[in-house]
């Protein structure tokens, strides 16, 4: 069985852009509800992919993504996907032993700036840089399938 063990985290200030890669925008939808598992459609530069992701909180979680044409996965945004689409840069940062991608969130989600380290195992020790603060992987309001539905605008305790 595939799976994603990913440790989600807001950020503290931009001193991570100091060791960033070029950003990449991405644009990703959902398609139908998340009520067991969600599937989503998203460009990333020249790519597109359909990703099917378990809908368990926590930092492990199934996960299944395959490529799909680019011309075909922008259709399915425009025309079969949720609105508003998720759109947002990520920049890739290098710390210790592990890539780092420092997503920062677009249109109704701007503002929010979170930072993911996927790892092999759960209990894998990583280098926490002094700019990933507040851990997020168990709060739902962080996954990208509920900022469609409760944009980051709309929170009363940001």
């Amino acid at each position: 069985m595939a799976q994603e063990i990913e440790r989600k985290f807001l950020i503290v200030d931009d001193s991570w852009r100091d060791n960033a890669g070029p950003a990449v925008f991405i644009s990703q939808g959902y398609l139908g509800d998340a009520k067991h598992a969600s599937v989503r459609v998203r460009v990333e530069g020249e790519r597109a992919n359909i990703n099917i992701k378990g809908v368990t909180l926590g930092i492990r979680r199934t996960e299944y993504e395959y490529p799909i044409p680019r011309d075909e996965a922008l259709e399915m945004l425009n025309n079969l996907c949720q609105k508003p689409l998720i759109e947002k840069h990520r920049y890739e940062v290098k710390v210790g032993d592990h890539i780092w991608e420092v997503d920062l969130f677009e249109g109704d989600n701007a503002g929010l700036v979170v930072a993911e380290v996927e790892l092999e195992s759960e209990d894998q020790p990583f280098e926490k840089p002094p700019w990933a603060g507040e851990e997020v992987s168990g709060d739902a309001r962080y996954y990208n399938v509920c900022l469609v539905n409760h944009p980051y605008k709309d929170w009363d305790d940001r």
